[in-house]
Formats: structure tokens, sequence, C-alpha cells
């Protein structure tokens, strides 16, 4: 893609053999050309020929206009995270169609619009040039729809040329546009038209095939702002304020839809509540009365409004009230990047709001956990009185990834230490911030709470353990002592790492997020091609649990890699271990708004190895 630096990369496959389902494909549109549901459908295809794929769409922070990509990642391996080359290229933007096809391998495929002649730029790509023009007028598309449908010629010539079966595109078609019969008739003849120009007028020269498989038997396709929608609901979510900001909004506007299909009451009445808010920082405060009210709540935001939330954050730290808030984390500072991603929000989250304050982070790395961490993030809420971060991204929100169904969750909620009338008749009364069990979390009652000692102030001022108020130094220090430990007692608590581990290499990996798939490729890629073996751990949750020390104690050196500029998962790390570890620490950290991809964690790490 024009992103990427323009100079000819050396060709990733050699010899006349056929290379069968391990490709990466990129469409190259305009913004609101209505691509969109044509690359949905090519991936969507393939998938159902039982080949692993994913789908990243790249596109420009405006309406309409501008160049966008799609990539859809092929790979039998079920290796999903972004391919830094392009193997095969659908070319329709002028504006950087010539960019985009200087940019390729030698050996790649180039599907393009005859008028653009890009087969006069090189001798070492296959070129296939379509006239998308005559196509829709020899198939009889009305001259006011041609522009909805000239995208869908491309799905059916990628089918012919790949071997697509075009029954799948078929099903793919009436599955997209599965409300709308017309649309799907007229796109269906759009696609067949591309595919049988194609089979006539196009023989095959390049090398890439897809072949029926049966590697995604069973699986679904889905996006983490819905998977983390559905998991809201399923873990009990009844009040959501938001304001829009990409990459989030389409979190909320989904669960929308999930809680008008499943939180209507017998009476017909709704049984949740959403309002969307004059900016975040209302947003932030309606979720943090409604969460002192009883209820689970939650917004979901991107870097500016967590920005806004600072002190509402820290309220809700100090006061200790109950909140979710997901981060679907895109490029800044400022307004940055809005429609790129990133993991630049990790430092300031962690300590978001002025005074002493540290609060718990969940770091999603798939859209399975995008469904399970919602329960886990409203569980840890409530169990510890506090916000907590769901810190996804936009690459994760956003994008298409292949999934297992996710499983109906066993584990009843935990609502922390709520007191109820009858506790409070056997126990007389309470006090609302007094540490009776070592772990830092005091009891609490909800209002309406039908008992004379259930009353207590919530206070973001300065009070004692009886929620009165007070100036006085050691009540103060004993205060903010109890809550610390109570951080600490969170350690057990969060999602715990997952360790990947042969015992016997000294030299490790770190990651989170959506790194992860780039990690999981590259360690494969470090062992075939260098021999080199790699530890890797990948975090799960913020504070860090036992299990990350021990990981770094066990290596000589560790790779912390993130996308982000300052290394800021790193610096976390640094805070939390010994002194005498810092100097294992090495930070590889890429900042382009890209996904994640393999190869370059691989050449960093080589880099840095001396070989």
């Amino acid at each position: 893609m024009v992103t990427s630096d323009l100079v000819v990369q050396p060709p990733q496959n050699s010899g006349s053999s056929h290379v069968v389902n391990d490709m990466s494909i990129s469409v190259a549109t305009v913004n609101g050309s209505g691509s969109q549901s044509s690359n949905s459908v090519l991936l969507r295809a393939i998938f159902q020929m039982g080949v692993p794929v994913s789908g990243k769409n790249l596109f420009p922070s405006n309406i309409a206009g501008l160049p966008t990509w799609f990539t859809i990642r092929a790979n039998q391996h079920g290796y999903i995270a972004r391919k830094k080359e392009i193997d095969f290229l659908v070319a329709m933007n002028p504006e950087t169609a010539k960019d985009d096809v200087m940019s390729l391998a030698p050996g790649s495929s180039v599907v393009f619009d005859e008028p653009l002649k890009l087969s006069e730029l090189r001798t070492d790509l296959v070129f296939y040039s379509v006239p998308y023009d005559k196509i829709l007028v020899s198939v009889g598309v009305e001259a006011k729809v041609r522009k909805l449908v000239r995208n869908m010629i491309y799905v059916g010539v990628v089918a012919q040329i790949l071997d697509i079966d075009m029954k799948e595109v078929e099903i793919a078609i009436q599955r997209q546009f599965s409300k709308k019969a017309k649309a799907a008739a007229l796109n269906l003849s759009a696609a067949k038209a591309g595919f049988e120009y194609a089979k006539a007028s196009l023989p095959k020269q390049d090398r890439f095939l897809i072949e029926r498989s049966n590697k995604t038997a069973g699986k679904i396709i889905v996006d983490g702002n819905s998977a983390a929608a559905l998991g809201a609901v399923f873990a009990g979510v009844t009040v959501v304020t938001w304001y829009p900001i990409t990459p989030s909004s389409s979190l909320v506007e989904t669960l929308i839809e999930y809680a008008k299909e499943y939180r209507i009451g017998a009476d017909g009445k709704s049984t949740f509540a959403v309002v969307q808010a004059e900016d975040e920082l209302a947003a932030i405060g309606m979720v943090l009365g409604a969460g002192w009210a009883g209820a689970r709540a939650m917004t979901a935001t991107a870097g500016p409004g967590i920005s806004l939330m600072a002190e509402f954050a820290g309220y809700s730290y100090y006061a200790e009230i109950p909140a979710v808030v997901w981060d679907v984390q895109r490029v800044g500072p400022s307004t940055g990047l809005p429609t790129r991603t990133a993991q630049c929000d990790v430092l300031s989250t962690a300590f978001l709001s002025h005074g002493d304050t540290k609060h718990i982070l969940l770091f999603p790395a798939s859209v399975e956990e995008c469904f399970t961490m919602a329960g886990d993030a409203f569980d840890l809420a409530e169990r510890f009185q506090t916000v907590v971060f769901v810190m996804s991204d936009l690459d994760l929100g956003m994008n298409n990834w292949m999934a297992d169904p996710f499983k109906y969750p066993e584990r009843p909620l935990d609502r922390g230490k709520v007191l109820g009338k009858a506790d409070l008749e056997r126990l007389g009364g309470f006090q609302r911030y007094k540490d009776v069990d070592g772990d830092g979390i005091g009891y609490r009652t909800l209002p309406g709470t039908d008992h004379p000692g259930a009353a207590y102030f919530t206070r973001g001022s300065g009070h004692n353990e009886k929620a009165q108020y007070t100036e006085k130094p050691d009540d103060y220090a004993n205060n903010m002592e109890r809550l610390n430990r109570k951080f600490e007692t969170a350690r057990s608590h969060v999602p715990r790492p997952e360790l990947v581990a042969s015992g016997k290499s000294k030299i490790g990996i770190i990651a989170y997020g959506t790194t992860h798939w780039a990690i999981g490729e590259s360690r494969d890629q470090l062992r075939g091609e260098y021999g080199l073996e790699m530890d890797y751990l990948r975090l799960r949750g913020f504070p860090f649990s036992k299990e990350v020390h021990e990981f770094v104690k066990a290596h000589d050196r560790i790779y912390v890699v993130e996308q982000n500029r300052d290394a800021q998962m790193l610096t976390l790390l640094k805070m939390d271990l010994e002194p005498a570890l810092l100097t294992r620490l090495r930070s590889i950290s890429d900042m382009d708004g890209l996904p994640a991809d393999a190869r370059s964690v691989t050449d960093h790490i080589m880099t840095m190895e001396g070989k």
C-alpha cells in the first residue's frame, strides 16, 4: 500500500510452483465508493472455503474521497497478523495506483482498471487488465447504479484468477445483502460478469491459488467491538453512556442493537438505559452515578475521550465507585490519526488523574477476549470498587477476525462486598472505608437498602474510615495506603498472562493486545530461519501478577514489543520490577499506525541480536 516504503521488496516465493492458501490480497480503492461490501464478500468466500483469513481496513479520517486499502490475509497455517508484503493487488484508485504497484515485490500480481495502463510500469509483475465500465454496460447495469456495483466486478475477477468457488461468492453476497434482495441480485450479476470476463479473457499467469480446506469449520468472523458489546450484555450491563468517537462508536451502536433484542421486559419496556452525553466528561460522570446506585455501567471511548475523563477517573479511584471504560485506542496525541491503530494510551491510562492514582487495565488480544474480558471488567470493577479500563485498539475493534464461537458464561457475577439488610441487622452497622479483611477493600451498601445503618457519605475529598470529612494527615495517609493495598490485592485477580516457553531459552518476548498475532508468526520465523528459540509471555492485565516477575527473572534478555513511540509498557514494567532486572529489558516499538507484522518484529530482533 502507499503508506509503506516505496522500494521493491525481494520476492517471498521462488520457482514456478503454485502458492496455495498463503497470500496477502490488497484492494486499493477510494473511501466512500462502497468497496467495504465487496471486500467483505471476498474475505467471507475464502473463509467459507475453509481457509483461515483476517481482514484489515486502512481508511482515511474523512467521509469520502481519499484512498483506502483493505487487506485480506489468507494463510493455511492460521497466521492472521498483517503481512508486510502484498502478493496480490487490486488497483482501483488512480491516485495511488502507481505507488501501490511500485511497492510490490517481483512476482506479485496486479488486477487493474484498463485505462490506468499499469502494466507499462514494470516487467517483473503479473498484470491483469479489466475494462470495468465495458463489463457493466455489457450486462445491462443502469448508469445510475453502476458506481454501486462496480467494485463487485473485481470480486468475480479475483475469484476466477485465484480459483475461489463462485458458489461461495454467491452465498457471501446473499449474506451481505440479506435484507436487500434487489441489491443482492444486482451485486451477484456484477460478480458473475467479472468472473466470466476473467474466464474468457484473462488466462492464469500468476502462482497464487485458493484451494478448499477444512480449517475454518465451526468458526465465525466478527469484529472486536461487536464481541465486546455482546460480552457486556452477557455481563449484565444495564446503563451505557457515551459520546461518539472513532474507533469506539460501533461498540455502543452494536450494544444498543443487542439490548433492543435481548433486554426488553415482559411488559415490552426496556430494562436498560443508553444515554448519548454531550461529551466524554459527562459520559463517565453518568457511569459513576449509575455505578454508585448499583447498576453495571460502562462507556466506550478513544484516547481524546480518555484525556477528558481524567478527573472523574480519579474520583472513581478515591471515592471507590465501580465503572467500566472501553478504550479502543488510536494514534495520538491530540486528534492524531483517528483511523489508525496504536497502543499509546497505556501509560497515561494506568495513572489517569492527578495525585497518586493507579488503575486496573485489561489487554484483550482477540475477539474471544473482548467477549470474556467484558465480564472480567465488570467483576473486577465491583470487586475492587473502582474504574477498570479495557485497552482494546482499532485493529481489534473495527477489523474482521476469525474466532471460535463464544462460550456461554458459566461463572456467576461477582458483585463484590455489598451489604444487604440482613447483613446490617447482623452487624449493626459498618464503616465504609475500613479494611476489615486485610485486602484493602471496604464494604459498601447500595442506595435504597432498608436499614438505618446503610447510609454513608461518598466523598471525593479527604475522608476517614467512617466516610467522615477529614484533613488529618494520618487519616489521609492511612486511606491512601489502604487504596494501594487494594491495588496490590488486584495482582492475583486480574487475568493471568499467557506463557509459551520451552524451558530452554534464555531470551524472551513480552507483548500484549493485537501485537500478539505478529509475535506467534515471528517466533516461527526466528526458529525456522535463524534457529533461534524464544519464549513468550503475553500480558493480559495490570497490575502485573507474579508470573511476569518470574518470567523476567528466568531470562537474560527480554524484548518488549508494542505499538507506540515511547515504550509505554516497558516503562510500566520498569516501574514494577526489581531494579537489578531492568537491564534485561529491550524495546521494540512501532508507531506507524499499521497493525504489527511478523517480519518487522523478526528483523528488529535479529538486528538487536547482532545477527
